[in-house]
């Protein structure tokens, strides 16, 4: 398979388990790992900026100086990975994000701990973070054949991972220090890097054209802009953040910790996971001829997240909606991933995956920071009601764009469309 070509079963066609592929494997070890880290950073950072006396703004401020970077860098970084391939800027970004948390250790180990030196280090760990994930698109096809099992498999790692990740962090804090988290999380990153590291005989080359920057830039927009189901699906996405996703977080396990305790929000995110899961699991065997139609169907459960909070339901008919929510918004990732996957020439598949990671994010920070205010202004429980409204009237818009209805799970199923295989 060459560089520009994606290797897409006709409907039907056994493809092999990416269990069996030895690149597969480490690419998943290395992807779990990662995603560990990233689950335990929120719990040790939180408890580190709260120990060292800058309160809940200071956490604020910490948070805002990793994911700033992350949102105006991550383009950046796509162009990076498919200049220098995707497996070399992963591992050197997992090589920068370890140093950083081993900083932050030591940093953590004296008494004079200033909140600038630790927004600068978590700036520093979300620029690598920026140009880490654009690659992880590119790499599933390089790994695996069947790229939709394997995208179902990653999913269901990262629900694990986000529910053992905050609770290893807060085991770690209890018995050991805050220190003690941030070097297991370092850790966690260099196996990742490790696990990457033998990858690099992928059976691709590096770009090596003398195209600037900019122009690589330009070149993934266009690829982006020539797709309507891509741009359109993004657009309904960047709504979600701002209405959706934004306020959903913050205001919900405010409401569900008042309406059913601390332990019960626990239990209910946790039925999330399960969710999660579970959905994935579904991705595993389900292969609808219209993944994109197949997954925003399903994605009409994750308004129930925000309804459940809103309308005051009761803790068990709440978990029962936090599973089915986790469910069908996992299946959704993995229904996208796929189509993103098999549809987009792997020579520009970073670039176009970092537009895709900028227009699933950039609002998500404002929709969060919009919240506390409409939640004075209106309610809470209102505001809820209004993103699980506009929660279903997105995936009804979603659902009426041709090229999303079109879109099959070959290129050239799909009339309309620019085939991978053939560019």
């Amino acid at each position: 398979m060459t560089m520009d070509e994606v290797t897409v079963p006709k409907d039907g066609q056994a493809l092999p388990s990416p269990w069996r592929s030895s690149r597969f494997r480490l690419f998943f070890t290395a992807r779990s790992t990662s995603l560990l880290a990233d689950g335990m950073l929120m719990v040790s950072l939180t408890t580190a900026v709260l120990g060292a006396g800058y309160g809940a703004s200071g956490v604020g401020y910490a948070l805002a100086a990793w994911m700033t970077p992350i949102v105006l860098l991550v383009l950046f970084g796509g162009v990076l990975a498919d200049r220098f391939t995707p497996q070399v800027m992963m591992v050197g970004a997992d090589v920068v994000r370890m140093v950083a948390m081993c900083a932050l250790a030591a940093l953590l180990v004296g008494d004079d701990v200033r909140l600038w030196q630790i927004m600068a280090l978590l700036a520093l760990s979300g620029a690598a973070t920026a140009m880490f994930q654009p690659g992880l698109a590119s790499m599933v096809p390089r790994v695996a054949e069947d790229i939709q099992r394997a995208n179902a498999l990653l999913r269901i790692s990262e629900a694990i991972c986000t529910l053992l990740g905050p609770g290893l962090a807060g085991l770690l804090v209890a018995y050991w220090s805050v220190a003690g988290s941030f070097l297991v999380i370092a850790a966690a990153y260099a196996l990742s890097a490790l696990g990457l590291a033998p990858l690099r005989a992928l059976g691709t080359a590096r770009d090596d054209s003398d195209e600037p920057m900019s122009r690589r830039l330009i070149t993934g927009w266009h690829e982006f802009r020539s797709r309507a189901w891509l741009w359109g699906v993004i657009s309904v996405w960047a709504l979600y953040g701002l209405f959706v996703f934004g306020p959903a977080l913050p205001l919900g396990a405010a409401l569900l910790t008042e309406q059913h305790g601390a332990s019960g929000y626990g239990w209910i995110a946790s039925a999330d996971g399960a969710g999660t899961i579970i959905g994935g699991l579904l991705g595993m065997r389900v292969r609808p001829r219209r993944p994109l139609v197949a997954g925003a169907c399903a994605m009409f459960f994750f308004s129930l997240n925000p309804l459940a909070p809103a309308l005051g339901w009761s803790f068990t008919v709440t978990a029962l909606t936090g599973v089915l929510a986790g469910c069908g918004f996992a299946f959704w990732g993995v229904m996208w991933a796929t189509s993103v996957q098999s549809h987009i020439p792997l020579n520009v598949l970073s670039r176009v995956s970092a537009y895709d990671v900028a227009g699933s994010i950039m609002v998500i920070p404002l929709g969060r920071a919009l919240a506390g205010p409409a939640a004075e202004s209106f309610g809470a429980d209102r505001v809820l009601l209004f993103s699980s409204v506009v929660g279903v009237l997105g995936i009804g818009v979603m659902l009426c764009l041709p090229a999303v209805r079109g879109l099959g799970r070959t290129p050239e199923a799909s009339p309309g469309t620019v085939g991978a295989a053939a560019r």
